[in-house]
């Protein structure tokens, strides 16, 4: 049970960023805006040919500033996904979001690392502050979870409670989650339950788990990964729009996540949905994963599985 409870308690946490070296100086990005990127935090793959591409995945071709941010202005339901501990994605996420608000009023903006027992406490936080009153902790009055980095999230979340469209919370908590696992339910909907879905889905969460996890638990996870997606695509659904969800890569990928549990929740009238991915410059990606990805440079590697036991 221990394992279980580490295994469940690391689906809602995020992985730690390595420090930069003292001689990693940061490497300002420009483009061909009037707006300056943020500069590069990370230390890793700096000097990549992909390093600022943005690429998109049904052309192959790659596309300015300017195209992305007229592509995404027009679609009611934005997913960006990200890897939790690259500096990089969270600042890039913050400057979009920004980008965006300046071309149309913005709806809401949900995020993986909030869960829904959170939302009152939330939206009480965000009325407090447009009142004028600041927290003197804001993770705090947030009851913030330990398990994310609150540094990578401290600018994107205190720049969203500024704004007067709502912040949501768009994750399972803790309890819900051992609910699940101890008796999943059952699915239902037509793309989210593929057969080719639930093998890649269960083939990624044994390797994310180090090919650790008995194979008599891989449903149960697969369950709890599932209805994390569900609830995400419920709130961006109900959200008001237009919506951003800040989520990790797997969760927003068209052929995995959260965009195959909006099209089996969908009526007959349905969102135009954009996927953007925050990939590392050395990384490969699926093109049926998402609409845009956006190339980075890399933090320090970091072998998870090296210390893991049985």
């Amino acid at each position: 049970m221990r394992w279980i409870l580490l295994t469940l308690c690391g689906l809602l946490g995020a992985c730690q960023v390595a420090p930069l070296e003292p001689e990693d100086a940061v490497v300002s990005m420009r483009v061909s805006t009037e707006r300056t990127l943020p500069e590069w935090q990370s230390p890793r793959e700096r000097s990549h040919p992909r390093v600022g591409q943005i690429v998109s995945l049904h052309s192959g071709a790659q596309v300015t500033i300017e195209q992305l941010l007229n592509e995404l202005a027009d679609t009611p339901l934005v997913l960006l996904g990200e890897k939790h501990d690259n500096p990089d994605h969270h600042a890039l996420q913050l400057w979009l979001l920004q980008a965006l608000e300046a071309r149309r009023p913005q709806g809401s903006v949900v995020m993986e690392m909030l869960t829904l027992d959170q939302q009152t406490t939330v939206s009480q936080v965000q009325r407090q502050i447009q009142s004028g009153e600041q927290a003197e902790d804001l993770p705090q009055a947030l009851n913030w979870h330990s398990g994310w980095d609150w540094q990578q999230y401290a600018a994107l979340v205190s720049h969203s409670l500024e704004q007067p469209y709502p912040l949501l919370a768009g994750n399972l908590n803790r309890d819900a989650l051992m609910a699940i696992y101890r008796n999943p339910p059952q699915l239902t909907g037509v793309e989210s339950t593929r057969a080719d879905v639930i093998e890649h889905l269960t083939e990624q969460i044994r390797e994310g788990h180090c090919n650790k996890l008995p194979e008599a638990q891989l449903p149960a996870m697969l369950a709890v990964q599932q209805q994390r997606d569900r609830s995400m695509a419920k709130v961006l659904l109900e959200a008001p729009k237009p919506t951003l969800l800040i989520a990790g890569a797997y969760h927003v990928r068209y052929d995995l996540g959260v965009p195959l549990h909006i099209n089996d929740l969908q009526n007959a009238e349905r969102l135009d949905q954009a996927v953007v991915i925050f990939a590392e410059a050395d990384q490969e990606v699926d093109s049926s994963s998402a609409d845009f990805i956006w190339y980075t440079p890399a933090v320090v590697e970091t072998d998870y599985c090296a210390d893991v036991k049985e």
